[in-house]
């Protein structure tokens, strides 16, 4: 009986440190604001989940409410992990921060909203 206690518990650490999968999808933002001089922007977002790095959407020229249609999977990720998705404006010397994104992974699907001080981004994650 010991020992089948002992099995439980150390599956349940296995199922606790390698966590769950999440999926990103449906990124777009709407009224994005570029440069000072009035330009529209030519976003794109980076995305990290639990500290690694997703990787980073297309870059969409000219547009205030561009939508991508790129997916990011990130395989075990532990429940204490966050989602962050910098929204940025491509330049041809350096790029301009549009804003920030942070939340807390939550067991299954939501969509989200957030505001920036430049426009609003939106997503779909599912943890699972």
């Amino acid at each position: 009986m010991a020992s089948l206690s002992l099995g439980l518990l150390f599956l349940c650490m296995l199922v606790g440190v390698h966590g769950a999968n999440v999926r990103v999808s449906g990124l777009h933002a709407s009224g994005l604001r570029g440069d000072p001089a009035g330009n529209y922007p030519d976003p794109y977002v980076k995305v990290w989940c639990g500290g690694k790095s997703g990787g980073m959407t297309d870059w969409h020229k000219d547009t205030q409410n561009p939508s991508w249609s790129a997916v990011f999977n990130f395989l075990n990720v532990p429940s204490s992990a966050s989602l962050k998705f910098e929204i940025w404006d491509k330049d041809l010397n350096f790029d301009d921060h549009l804003g920030t994104c942070t939340t807390n992974l939550q067991l299954g699907s939501h969509s989200v909203t957030c505001g920036l001080s430049s426009g609003t981004f939106y997503y779909t994650y599912s943890y699972q």
